[in-house]
């Protein structure tokens, strides 16, 4: 309030310095020569201007002038300002069935200059439409001037851009297939599963220039799972669901009408789940002379979400524990259960294991056969040898559970992965679902040869 009152009294103060020196000091100045040229008629004259009307009528007269020399802006009692008003959108009037238009901003920036005061109502009352009339234009590239349609005569304007380079095409349409993708699908709870999407247009009619169609690789409908409301298993509907052309390098093209501008789709949500057991894989050697007792976890299954597809192929979920040089019983806590790629939600994500030992013992299996594994289709495979055919595996753990551990568990394999028709000697691998036990061959490497079918 007394910033206010400030700059009240400011403002009557200059009005008062202008008056004084172009009305009062003037006025003063020719009373006083008239008053010189009738020295005899000083006492009438003082008795005139002594009168209360008479200064009545001469202040009148005054604040005329000076509300006329004002409002003419010959006097300023304040120095201009500008406003700039930001992301103004531009109308582009032309025949829209017919023509194609490139090069118009969709917003500009315009600047208002003017007197404070001005400025404001210009902002309050000011219509601010920025329009191109193309109307009588036909195709061809022009340079034309934005119009900017404001109706205060005492505020002048500046447009950025005040003129644009313009191209009007004819307009053309192409039928494409439409595609879609999703958006936000981390956002839905991972315990759903998107089953299908059936959208009730399979095509699309995209009109513009010809040459922007040419540029246009496919057409995708951008379907939002946040926004779609996805909270159970069932069927939901999915309404104005925008459309987006896009070019070869997957960027979005500009200037272009969808018919229809925008569909619908119908989506499916399931939930599908199994439940897994957790197996414990171990790294790292155990000290020398030792071997795994027992390993419980406390996490005994794990159920998990996902695609059905990709559930199909687990048979279990890992928790991975380091037993390098480890000599003594030990507990693990806070063990990470490794999810796998394509499962979205586990019931568990962590567990304790818990690891006992006991003195190493071992125990031969003998003639085991090797399996091959990822031959290339159009290949078979053989041994050279009867010897490259089986080999003996030494299992490594403690007695107890050596007597009755199962030959069957223990598979050997050799990966042909990348193998070609020839001879090759390749490395021999083991493995077992039962952690407690280590493997080792007595031969590392055996020959095998790939035919042609």
């Amino acid at each position: 309030m007394n910033k206010i009152l400030k700059v009240i009294v400011a403002i009557f103060k200059v009005i008062y310095r202008i008056i004084d020196k172009l009305i009062v000091t003037p006025i003063s100045k020719v009373i006083y020569k008239i008053s010189l040229l009738g020295k005899g008629n000083t006492g009438k004259l003082e008795r005139i201007l002594n009168r209360p009307i008479i200064l009545l009528y001469l202040s009148l007269l005054c604040a005329i002038g000076v509300f006329v020399l004002i409002d003419a802006e010959v006097i300023n009692l304040v120095d201009n300002e500008a406003e700039i008003i930001d992301d103004q959108p531009v109308n582009i009037i032309y025949n829209e069935e017919n023509y194609v238009v490139e090069g118009v901003p969709d917003t500009i920036d315009i600047t208002l200059i003017g007197s404070k005061s001005n400025l404001y109502l210009a902002k309050q009352i000011g219509d601010h439409k920025v329009e191109l009339d193309l109307t009588d234009y036909t195709p061809g590239t022009y340079k034309v001037k934005l119009k900017y349609n404001h109706s205060m005569n005492n505020v002048s304007y500046k447009l950025d851009p005040s003129t644009v380079q313009i191209k009007i095409s004819e307009k053309d349409s192409e039928v494409f297939n439409l595609s879609y993708d999703l958006l936000n699908e981390n956002k839905i709870d991972k315990k759903l599963n998107i089953s299908s999407i059936k959208l009730n247009e399979s095509e699309i009619i995209v009109k513009g220039s010809k040459e922007t169609l040419s540029t246009i690789s496919n057409v995708k409908a951008l379907i939002d799972l946040e926004a779609a409301g996805l909270t159970n298993k069932g069927e939901y509907t999915v309404d104005s669901i925008k459309l987006i052309a896009y070019d070869n390098k997957g960027e979005k093209v500009e200037n272009v009408e969808m018919v229809p501008n925008n569909i619908s789709a119908t989506i499916n949500v399931d939930s599908y789940s199994v439940e897994l057991p957790v197996k414990v894989v171990t790294t790292g050697k155990i000290t020398t002379g030792y071997a795994l007792s027992s390993i419980t976890s406390t996490v005994s299954k794990v159920t998990v979400y996902g695609d059905q597809s990709v559930l199909d192929t687990l048979t279990s979920i890992e928790a991975k524990i380091d037993v390098n040089g480890l000599s003594t019983d030990k507990t693990y806590s806070g063990v990470t259960l490794v999810k796998p790629s394509g499962v979205r939600h586990m019931s568990e994500s962590t567990t304790s294991v818990t690891v006992t030992l006991d003195t190493e013992s071992s125990k031969e299996f003998t003639e085991k056969e090797i399996e091959f594994k990822n031959l290339a289709n159009g290949y078979k495979v053989g041994a050279v040898s009867d010897n490259d055919k089986k080999i003996t595996v030494i299992a490594k753990g403690v007695s107890s559970a050596l007597e009755s551990f199962d030959a069957t568990k223990i598979k050997a394999y050799i990966d042909l992965t990348g193998y070609t028709a020839g001879t090759h000697e390749v490395e021999v691998k083991l493995e077992t679902d039962d952690s407690r036990f280590t493997l080792v061959s007595q031969t590392t490497k055996v020959k095998i040869v790939i035919t042609k079918e």
